[in-house]
């Protein structure tokens, strides 16, 4: 181990422009040669190596490897400050109140429509049943499910204006 410390410190210059080179950046060589060093010193035992120098090209250009995956992983400062002017789509506790009190209001209204209105209605438009289906269902005409659909418009508007108001 102590020989390639040795060939790390004698051959640092050569290993920078080799990684240089490879890497396009300077500042990427220096951090992959810095982070090269601790591995170094972290390592107890290494078997034979046949080629030194090119032992210790390939330790640097993998720590530089690491390195560039790392900071893809990462978001960027400018990022956050993106994410973070994203608008939040998210209904506001006002709107949540506001919603659940119209809720309660069709609750309320649909259970004063009598009950067959009701069915035709919750079929209709809840459903989305056809009204020759709601029909032939309820033994009544096909007319008689447009004029319970009316009433039940009517009733559901006038009522809503009225609480509204």
């Amino acid at each position: 181990m102590a020989a390639l410390r040795r060939l790390f410190v004698d051959g640092y210059d050569d290993l920078k422009v080799r990684l240089i080179r490879r890497l396009g950046s300077a500042d990427r060589a220096g951090d992959a040669l810095h982070d090269t060093w601790l591995r170094l010193d972290r390592l107890e035992t290494v078997g034979a190596v046949q080629s030194p120098r090119n032992y210790l090209f390939r330790i640097a250009l993998n720590v530089a490897y690491q390195q560039r995956r790392l900071e893809t992983r990462h978001v960027s400062a400018t990022e956050v400050e993106g994410l973070l002017d994203i608008p939040d789509d998210a209904p506001s506790p006002e709107e949540i109140v506001l919603a659940r009190s119209d809720l309660d209001a069709f609750r309320s209204i649909l259970a004063e429509l009598p009950a067959r209105r009701r069915a035709i209605f919750l079929a209709a438009r809840i459903g989305n049943v056809p009204r020759q289906t709601i029909a032939d269902r309820l033994g009544i005409s096909r007319r008689l499910v447009a004029k319970e659909l009316f009433l039940a418009h009517k009733h559901f508007v006038a009522r809503y204006r009225e609480l509204r108001d």
